[in-house]
């Protein structure tokens, strides 16, 4: 038998007792795709109060279904949730649709309903990229 350093769950000799845990999410670094997302899901929300809230027309209906979703989102982004990117990128396609939808039917909000249709895509590709990097990637072997 060796000394108290080698005792199983003790601390070991050759590592120091300070190093940090290699699985630490928090310190790891974001990829550009988070920071993408981030920023369109902010944008998002910027877009929906300007649309909704500043005119003073539908408060309820912009704010709870409009502004709050993608303001939520953001924040368990910035958290590193990763269900928030998950559902993020599943109300975008919602987003998506509605601002297809207002695109076509109306003149007055079209430039509305397409910068919608862009951050919505935003948020759909940069929600998925890393599972499409993973999926889609060269297999090494």
């Amino acid at each position: 038998m060796s000394g108290a350093g080698s005792a199983p769950g003790g601390p070991r000799e050759d590592a120091p007792a300070s190093s940090p845990a290699p699985t630490d999410a928090a310190a790891a670094p974001r990829p550009r795709a988070h920071w993408v997302l981030l920023a369109s899901l902010v944008a998002l929300s910027a877009l929906f109060a300007l649309w909704y809230l500043l005119p003073g027309k539908h408060w309820i209906a912009g704010l709870s279904v409009f502004v709050l979703p993608p303001a939520l989102l953001a924040a368990g982004v910035a958290l590193r949730s990763r269900l928030a990117a998950y559902w993020a990128g599943v109300l975008a396609l919602f987003w998506f649709c509605h601002g297809v939808m207002l695109a076509w039917s109306s003149p007055d909000e079209r430039l509305y309903a397409w910068i919608e249709l862009i951050l919505a895509l935003a948020v759909i590709f940069s929600a998925n990229l890393a599972g499409m990097k993973a999926r889609l990637g060269r297999k090494r072997g």
